[in-house]
C-alpha cells in the first residue's frame, strides 16, 4: 500500500502542467514595476562591481539576494490581498512583540539595539514595521465607517506611536521618522481631516528646542553638521564633504564606469550602502542619473496608479501608502548624499549592498502587484 500512494502521489505530480502553473504565477507580476525593478538591478550589480575594485564576490552576493528577493515578490504578488489584510493585525502584533524583545535582549553595536539575533542569523524588526504598520492601517481605516471621526484619527496616532516610539528608544530616529511618515501617508490617503495633521506640524515646531535635549549626541552631531559640513571636515562632516564632490565631479557623462576617483581612491566613506548614489553619480554623470531615477519614477507612478485604479479601499490604501513611503526612502538617501537633508543611515532601494531593506522593498512591491492583479476584492 505505501508503494502504491507512493506512486499514486509521483503521477499526481506529473499530472500537474507546470509550465502553465508558472505561467498563471509569472501572470500576476506587474510589467511596469518589474522593469524598474530589473533597470535598479542590473545598475545595482554594475556600480557594486566598481565600487568594490571588481571583487566578484561581492557581486555574486547581491545577485543571489536578488533571486531570492524576487521569488518572494513573487510569491506575494500570488496572494490575495484579502488574505494580507486578514494578516495585518498578527504582522503588526508580532513586529511589536519583536521590537520589545530587541530593546530587551537585542545585540548592542556602538551603543544601539537594533538587531536581533536567531542563531547565526540577525535581522531588524524595524524592517518588518515598514509593511506592517501601513497594512495595518489600511486594514484599519478599510473597516471602520468614519474615518475622519477624532477617535478613528487617535486610534492611527496610537498605531503609528507604539513603533516610533519603540524604534526610536533603540535608538533609530531615522528609521522611526521613516515609519511615522509612512503611518501618516496611510492616514492622509484615508481621509485623515488635514487639521490634525497641520496641528501636528505645529506641534513638532513648537516642541523642537525642547525636543533637542533629549537627542543623543551624535544626533545633535547630524543636525549640526547637515547645517554646516565644514565645521568638522576631517570628522562628521567627512561623509557629507565627499559625496557631494563625488556628485559634483561627474558632470553631464561622468568619468566612467571604473574611473571614479572618489571612489576607487577610497575618499567616499560608505561607496557600496548608504553613499552608493555618490558613486553611481560620479562614474556614470547626469545622464546617469537621470536614467536611475527615471526608474523610480516609473516604480512609484505605477504603484500610485494601481491605487487609484483599485476598486476596494483597502487596496487603494496600501497601495498608495507604499508609493509615497517608496518615494520616501528614494528622497532621504538622496537628500542626504547631496546636502539637503542630514545623513541618516538609509540605504537606496534596490541599489545599496545589502539584504534586508532590499527585501522590505521588494516585498511590498510584490503587494503592489497583489492589488493590480486581484480586482474582485470587496471591502
Amino acid at each position: 500500500m505505501p508503494g502504491l500512494a507512493k506512486k499514486g502521489y509521483k503521477q499526481g505530480m506529473n499530472q500537474i502542467d507546470w509550465p502553465a502553473r508558472i505561467r498563471r504565477w509569472l501572470g500576476h507580476l506587474d510589467p511596469a514595476l518589474l522593469t524598474g525593478v530589473l533597470i535598479l538591478m542590473a545598475i545595482s550589480l554594475a556600480v557594486l562591481y566598481s565600487s568594490s575594485q571588481e571583487n566578484l564576490h561581492v557581486v555574486w552576493a547581491q545577485a543571489l539576494r536578488f533571486g531570492i528577493g524576487m521569488t518572494i515578490m513573487t510569491l506575494v504578488a500570488n496572494i490575495a490581498p484579502e488574505r494580507l489584510r486578514s494578516w495585518a493585525l498578527p504582522l503588526y502584533a508580532i513586529s511589536i512583540s519583536l521590537l520589545i524583545l530587541t530593546l530587551l535582549i537585542g545585540e548592542s553595536s556602538l551603543g544601539a539595539k537594533r538587531w536581533l539575533g536567531i542563531g547565526s542569523l540577525s535581522f531588524q524588526p524595524s524592517e518588518l514595521v515598514k509593511l506592517a504598520l501601513p497594512l495595518m492601517l489600511a486594514y484599519y481605516y478599510s473597516q471602520t465607517d468614519d474615518a475622519r471621526s477624532w477617535q478613528a484619527t487617535l486610534i492611527g496616532f496610537g498605531l503609528i506611536a507604539i513603533p516610533f516610539l519603540l524604534i526610536a528608544k533603540e535608538p533609530d530616529l531615522g528609521t522611526a521618522v521613516q515609519i511615522g511618515a509612512a503611518g501618516l501617508f496611510a492616514m492622509w490617503l484615508a481621509g485623515v481631516p488635514r487639521r490634525w495633521f497641520i496641528a501636528l506640524v505645529l506641534l513638532a515646531a513648537i516642541s523642537g528646542p525642547i525636543l533637542w535635549h533629549f537627542l543623543h549626541g551624535y544626533q545633535k552631531q547630524r543636525i549640526l553638521t547637515f547645517l554646516d559640513p565644514q565645521r568638522d571636515p576631517l570628522g562628521a562632516g567627512y561623509h557629507i564633504i565627499q559625496s557631494m564632490i563625488a556628485i559634483g565631479s561627474g558632470g553631464l557623462f561622468g568619468e566612467g564606469w571604473f574611473h571614479g576617483s572618489q571612489v576607487n581612491l577610497d575618499f567616499l566613506p560608505e561607496a557600496q550602502t548608504d553613499f552608493v548614489f555618490a558613486g553611481f553619480a560620479e562614474e556614470f554623470g547626469l545622464l546617469g542619473v537621470l536614467v536611475l531615477l527615471s526608474a523610480y519614477l516609473l516604480i512609484i507612478l505605477r504603484g500610485l496608479i494601481i491605487a487609484f485604479e483599485s476598486r476596494y479601499r483597502f487596496g487603494k490604501l496600501i497601495a498608495g501608502t507604499l508609493s509615497l513611503t517608496f518615494f520616501l526612502y528614494i528622497f532621504i538617501n538622496m537628500g542626504m548624499t547631496t546636502g539637503i537633508l542630514p545623513v541618516v543611515g538609509v540605504p537606496l532601494p534596490l541599489v545599496s549592498y545589502g539584504g534586508t531593506a532590499m527585501l522590505t522593498f521588494l516585498i511590498g512591491l510584490g503587494i503592489l502587484m497583489s492589488v493590480r492583479s486581484h480586482p474582485r476584492l470587496h471591502d
